[in-house]
C-alpha cells in the first residue's frame, strides 16, 4: 500500500495481507483520520483554554513523527499545514504563559517588598504590643504571599529578617532595663513602706504629718514596681498612713472640743475690735491694744476655725494701719509744703494768662485772646486739683 507525497513521489505506508484490498485501504485511512482528528481536537482545545501548551506539543510531536515516516492514507499536505499551524500556536501559548509567570512573580516580589518595606519601619518602634502583634502578622502574610524567584525572595528574607530581629532586641533591652528598675523601686518602696509602719503609732502630729508627707515625695519619685509588687506595697504604705492621720484626727477632735469656749471668747472680742471708730486713732490703738491683749490670753481655738477669726482680726489691724498711714500722710511738712507751692505755681500762671487774654483782647488780636482763653481752661483745671489735694492736709 502506498500513498501520494506533496512532491508527487510515493511512500510505502505498509503491508495488508489480512483482507481485500478495499479493506486494506480503509485501514490506512482510519490511521489517518484518527491523527487529523486528534491534532484538531488538540487545536481547539488550545484555543478553548482547556488544554496546556504542554499537552498540545504532544501531539504535535507524535503528529510529526508520524508524517516522517506515514503509516496512513490521506491529504498529508493538508496535515502538515495543521500540525505546523498547531505547532506555532503552541509557542504563542507558551510566550503568553510565559509572561503571565514573570508578571506573576513580579507581582509576588512586590508583594513581600511591600511587607519588608513595612518591617523595616517597625523595626525602631516602641509600641511593644502592638508592633509584636503586627510582626506575627507580617510573617503569616509572608508565608500566604505568592511565590517569586528564589534569588529576589531571599535576599528580602533577610531584609525582613533583620528588621524583625532588630526590633525583637530593642524590646529585649526595654524589658531588661524596665525589670531592672522595677527591682530597684522595689527595694527603695519597701524601705518606704517600713519608715511608714515605723512612724505609724507615733503621737508627735505635727513632726509626724511633715515626715509622711516627705515619704510620699519619695514615693513619687522613687519609680514603679511590677503591678503585683506596686499594689501590695501601696496597700501597706496607705495602711500605716490612714492609722496614723487617723490617731491624730481623733485626738485633734478630741482637742478642738476644748476649744469651743476659746472659740466664743474671741469671736466676743472680734465683734468689740470690728465696732472700734477709726476716725480718733488715738482711742482706736488703744482699744485695738485692750483686745490683742486678751486675746492672748485666750488661747487656741478649733483648727477649722482658726484662720477664719485670725483673719477677721487681721483686717481690723490693717484697717487701722491704713487710718494711720493715711494721718501721717496728711501731716507731713514737705508734702503740705511741695502741696501748697504748687497750688501758688498754679495761681501765678492762671493770673498771669487772664492778663495776657486782656490784653489781646484789648489790642483786638482775637486769636491771640481765644489762645490765651484754652490755655486759662486747663490751668484753671490743675489749680483746682492742687487746691484740693492741698486741702487733704488740713483734714
Amino acid at each position: 500500500m502506498h500513498v501520494t507525497l506533496a512532491d508527487g513521489s510515493e511512500q510505502p505506508v505498509g503491508q495488508w495481507a489480512a483482507g481485500t484490498p478495499t479493506e486494506g485501504l480503509a485501514f490506512f485511512v482510519r490511521k489517518y483520520d484518527d491523527l487529523s482528528v486528534e491534532v484538531d481536537l488538540a487545536t481547539r482545545r488550545l484555543r478553548e483554554g482547556k488544554a496546556t501548551p504542554e499537552q498540545a506539543g504532544a501531539v504535535v510531536k507524535r503528529a510529526r513523527e508520524s508524517l516522517e515516516s506515514p503509516s496512513m492514507v490521506g491529504d498529508l499536505a493538508s496535515l502538515t499545514a495543521r500540525v505546523d499551524a498547531l505547532d506555532a500556536l503552541v509557542g504563542e501559548r507558551r510566550a503568553a504563559a510565559a509572561e503571565l509567570r514573570a508578571q506573576a512573580k513580579a507581582a509576588a516580589l512586590a508583594a513581600r517588598e511591600a511587607i519588608v518595606v513595612e518591617a523595616e519601619a517597625l523595626a525602631e518602634s516602641t509600641q511593644w504590643k502592638s508592633t509584636g502583634d503586627r510582626f506575627k502578622q507580617l510573617l503569616e502574610d509572608w508565608k500566604a504571599a505568592p511565590r517569586a524567584d528564589r534569588a529576589g525572595e531571599q535576599a528580602l528574607w533577610k531584609r525582613f529578617s533583620h528588621a524583625r530581629s532588630q526590633f525583637d532586641k530593642h524590646r529585649r533591652q526595654y524589658f531588661a532595663r524596665l525589670d531592672s528598675e522595677r527591682s530597684e523601686a522595689k527595694q527603695v518602696k519597701e524601705a518606704l513602706v517600713a519608715e511608714a509602719e515605723a512612724l505609724s503609732s507615733s503621737t508627735d502630729w505635727g513632726a509626724t504629718a511633715g515626715a509622711y508627707r516627705d515619704l510620699m515625695a519619695r514615693w513619687k519619685a522613687s519609680g514603679r514596681a511590677g503591678k503585683a509588687d506596686e499594689d501590695a506595697l501601696w496597700s501597706r504604705f496607705r495602711a500605716a498612713q490612714d492609722a496614723f492621720f487617723g490617731a491624730r484626727n481623733a485626738a485633734l477632735g478630741q482637742r478642738d472640743a476644748g476649744y469651743a469656749e476659746n472659740l466664743a471668747a474671741k469671736e466676743a472680742l472680734l465683734a468689740e475690735a470690728e465696732a472700734i471708730d477709726t476716725r480718733d486713732l488715738r482711742s482706736a490703738k488703744a482699744a485695738l491694744r485692750s483686745v490683742q491683749e486678751r486675746w492672748e490670753k485666750i488661747g487656741h481655738v478649733p483648727r477649722g476655725d482658726k484662720d477664719r477669726v485670725e483673719g477677721r482680726l487681721r483686717r481690723v489691724e490693717e484697717a487701722l494701719r491704713s487710718g494711720e498711714q493715711d494721718q501721717w500722710r496728711r501731716s507731713n511738712p514737705e508734702a503740705r509744703a511741695r502741696a501748697e507751692a504748687t497750688v501758688e505755681q498754679f495761681q501765678a500762671s492762671l493770673d498771669k494768662l487772664v492778663k495776657q487774654r486782656d490784653a489781646a483782647a484789648a489790642a483786638g488780636d482775637a486769636r491771640k485772646a481765644a489762645d490765651a482763653e484754652g490755655r486759662i481752661a486747663t490751668t484753671r483745671a490743675l489749680l483746682e486739683a492742687a487746691q484740693k489735694a492741698a486741702q487733704e492736709f488740713s483734714g
